[in-house]
């Protein structure tokens, strides 16, 4: 492409400070080094993890920073050594990397990635430990290795996911968090079997998709846990066939749920991020097999606390990260799902906007009606 080797002087939106509106700049972004990506992105979805760092909450969070980890784009141009994408290739930018050549990857126990790592938590790249964004010369933060809130951005190799041409780019950027995440909850954490009995708190884009997971694992009930019951009627779209609003019982939801199924659910998926909430999603298992899996994330410094005595009988314990799916290996396979018609991705996007209107779609993302609302960054 015409622009490679050059610096390329774009529109992103940038948080300069937390929970201070985003801000279209003029950001320059620099060639990609070796072992590097720059991809022109083309879509981008806002996601609870953005609002979380813009929120001043994340430990990790380093401002100014450009935001954003759930996109598509196409290739622009490569760094030296890099054979697996090359310009003109359609791809998901993936927050969770795979090498294919650390202890993780090479332990068949995880999808985590400890390769780069230690920069993309930092807000930089790993070559020459610097950023690649500025702006008037001063540095501009990535974010979590992906700094998808702009036109152009330059990414690890390792955290590129080489996709379908035919694939609609402002469909499919949604399986590079949300609804790859939820799913993966079901089909690699927990391996839901055929009849089981699921719970899920919270009935957001990532609970929607755990249930879409366990309908298609075979659960025979799938109850639904949300504070807003305006929230059922789409749920059922999804797979949900029970709805609990905590709200409307006395007694500790968990509580509640072992009443409703004879001891409590097979699997609990606990999607908020509330460590309340991940209490009650362990005790609402059964007893001597219970299984629940921590999807949401909570804020810094907060823990999770129970009796041991839920351990020693039977329940087990689990988190997730990016669902246990292997990202270059794994999200090429979704898109191809998608494709089939096997798994829904268009049902979750509720609202369509441009990247200057970013700020109003995370009022939308708050006000609890949106899903998923993806932003047209070329417009």
């Amino acid at each position: 492409m015409a622009t490679e080797a050059q610096v390329i002087t774009c529109k992103a939106a940038v948080a300069w400070e937390a929970n201070k509106p985003l801000a279209i700049e003029d950001v320059l972004v620099a060639p990609p080094q070796a072992g590097e990506v720059r991809i022109k992105i083309l879509f981008t979805a806002l996601c609870h993890t953005d609002a979380y760092t813009w929120s001043g909450k994340d430990p990790e969070g380093l401002f100014p920073c450009i935001l954003g980890h759930e996109a598509a784009g196409i290739v622009e141009s490569v760094g030296e050594g890099v054979t697996e994408v090359q310009p003109g290739d359609h791809v998901i930018p993936c927050y969770q990397a795979e090498c294919r050549e650390c202890k993780f990857c090479k332990s068949g126990k995880t999808n985590l990635c400890g390769k780069v790592r230690a920069a993309t938590g930092v807000g930089i790249m790993m070559n020459d430990r610097k950023s690649r964004f500025s702006i008037n010369g001063k540095p501009i933060y990535h974010f979590m290795g992906t700094s998808t809130f702009s036109q152009y951005t330059v990414v690890h190799d390792v955290s590129v996911a080489k996709i379908d041409p035919k694939a609609p780019l402002e469909k499919v950027c949604l399986l590079g968090c949300g609804v790859a995440t939820g799913l993966g909850a079901v089909w690699n954490t927990a391996k839901v079997e055929a009849g089981s009995i699921v719970a899920i708190f919270g009935l957001g884009t990532v609970g929607l998709a755990v249930a879409e997971g366990a309908k298609t694992a075979g659960a025979s009930r799938i109850i639904g846990i949300d504070i807003d019951s305006k929230k059922f009627d789409v749920a059922k779209n999804f797979g949900v066939t029970e709805f609990v609003n905590p709200k409307d019982y006395e007694k500790p939801i968990q509580q509640v749920l072992v009443d409703l199924t004879d001891g409590g659910v097979d699997y609990s998926f606990e999607c908020i991020g509330n460590v309340s909430v991940m209490r009650a999603a362990l005790e609402c298992c059964h007893k001597g097999w219970g299984t629940s899996v921590i999807v949401g994330v909570a804020a810094s410094g907060q823990e999770i606390s129970t009796r041991p005595f839920q351990l020693v009988t039977g329940r087990v314990w689990k988190g997730t990260a990016f669902g246990g799916f292997k990202s270059r290996s794994q999200v090429p396979w979704l898109v191809d799902k998608y494709m089939k018609k096997e798994i829904k991705v268009d049902e979750y996007i509720t609202h369509n906007l441009t990247l200057g209107e970013i700020n109003k779609g995370f009022d939308f993302m708050h006000e609890g009606s949106c899903l998923r609302c993806v932003l047209d960054t070329q417009v």
